[in-house]
């Protein structure tokens, strides 16, 4: 018995020993199969565009499939949570933004920790928000939006893709500068607030291009100003909120990749090193200008500069965000 238990505890140390190489070893054959792309949010809204459209380049870069599944609730933090759980084998990961990897920790009472419990894969790109209203809205310019608000206000609705995502931080900013308030009504995803915003059951939306602009095109919603110094390349005949009335109020959210916190270097490396071929590939690029994405820099592409990017978007909406008392509902 006692050579028994000799040879268990032997074998036992061997493998503690060698673990790091096996593990290194694994690490530089990554991926031996698909990876699972986390979208914290709701099928057809910005996030989950842009997710479908990154993947794609990146299935090229890794020479493995990079499937896309939705995780919805709670503003993104159940997706979110879930990237935070997963196996550290750079076989899960998750996208985000602002509202989601920021935002979401000076509002929900979050089980993870934003910048401690994950890997920073890196920055993907940034856009600016469009002010839509439902098709029967009589209001012809953002002037006129902006007068029938303050008539209305207490009966105005507006749709957002949950609590402390930026469509609805967006909203509490034009509420902030208006100087009225109106009901905010919150959903698991753009794509689902969208969809009622063309069936006439809300009345205003801040939402992205991505996920507007085909409704804009067919006429099932009206577009009032692009919350940005400058007007979209893919829709030149829509106004700024500086031509159209309401000069300074601009809004951009971004768009990051991150994995679980232990996840190998090696690893986290050649995500990142296929989302930057991704960005850089013209097919990939196209689609995502084609949705108003400005991509940030290649040196602004690393699990570095992602990290500190969110820690200063961190110091900088926390205090708003908590000073203008949102909640969770």
């Amino acid at each position: 018995m006692t050579r028994v238990l000799t040879a268990v505890a032997v074998a036992a140390a061997m493998v503690v020993g060698v673990s790091p190489a096996v593990e290194s070893a694994r690490a530089q054959g990554f991926p031996t199969r698909p990876v699972t792309m986390v979208v914290p949010l709701g099928p057809g809204g910005s996030t989950d565009v842009i997710a479908r459209v990154v993947a794609e380049g990146m299935r090229a870069a890794l020479g493995q499939p990079v499937i896309v599944e939705n995780t919805t609730g709670a503003g993104g933090t159940v997706g979110v949570g879930r990237v935070a759980r997963a196996a550290p084998d750079g076989y899960t990961i998750g996208i985000g933004h602002s509202g989601t990897n920021v935002v979401n920790g000076a509002i929900y009472p979050l089980s993870y920790d934003l910048m401690a419990d994950f890997e920073p894969i890196g920055l993907i790109s940034t856009q600016p928000f469009l002010i839509v209203a439902r098709k029967s809205m009589a209001a012809g310019t953002l002037g006129e939006l902006v007068a029938w608000i303050k008539t209305n206000a207490g009966k105005v609705s507006e749709g957002t893709s949950g609590v402390g995502t930026p469509s609805h931080i967006s909203g509490v900013l034009l509420q902030n500068t208006l100087g009225v308030s109106w009901t905010m009504v919150p959903y698991r995803g753009a794509g689902q607030s969208m969809q009622d915003l063309i069936a006439g059951n809300l009345d205003i939306q801040l939402d992205t291009p991505a996920t507007s602009l085909p409704h804009i095109r067919s006429g099932l919603i009206k577009v009032y100003a692009v919350t940005a110094k400058e007007r979209l390349a893919v829709a030149p005949d829509i106004p700024t909120t500086d031509e159209a009335g309401l000069p300074g109020f601009y809004y951009t959210f971004w768009h990051g990749l991150w994995a679980p916190k232990g996840t190998p270097k090696e690893v986290v490396a050649k995500l990142s090193g296929a989302l930057r071929t991704a960005l850089a590939d013209p097919a990939t690029k196209q689609k995502l200008v084609e949705l108003s994405q400005v991509i940030f820099p290649a040196d602004q592409q690393t699990p570095e500069a992602l990290r500190a990017y969110q820690k200063a978007e961190i110091d900088k909406w926390w205090p708003i965000v908590k000073a203008a008392g949102i909640k969770v509902e």
